[in-house]
């Protein structure tokens, strides 16, 4: 797995918005998406040491999220 760059608002897989609202200070005393969701361990474990506890994944990196395949 190929990590981006740790930014507080960007997941480190695929680099778009993780939707934090800790990393936004316009939000930042609300709770994260991510407080209510258990995210399988096996996803952050495949994350790079490197990036691990640095930002959020966004939901479809966390595995929350399914994919669509276009049609």
């Amino acid at each position: 797995m190929t990590a981006v760059p740790a930014v507080a608002d960007t997941c480190p897989v695929c680099g778009q918005s993780n939707r934090c609202t800790l990393a936004d200070p316009r939000t930042a005393d609300q709770a994260c998406w991510c407080f209510t969701e258990t995210i399988d361990p096996a996803v952050l474990a495949a994350l790079p040491e490197d990036v691990r506890d640095r930002a959020c994944l966004c939901p479809r990196c966390a595995g929350l999220v399914e994919e669509t395949t276009p049609t």
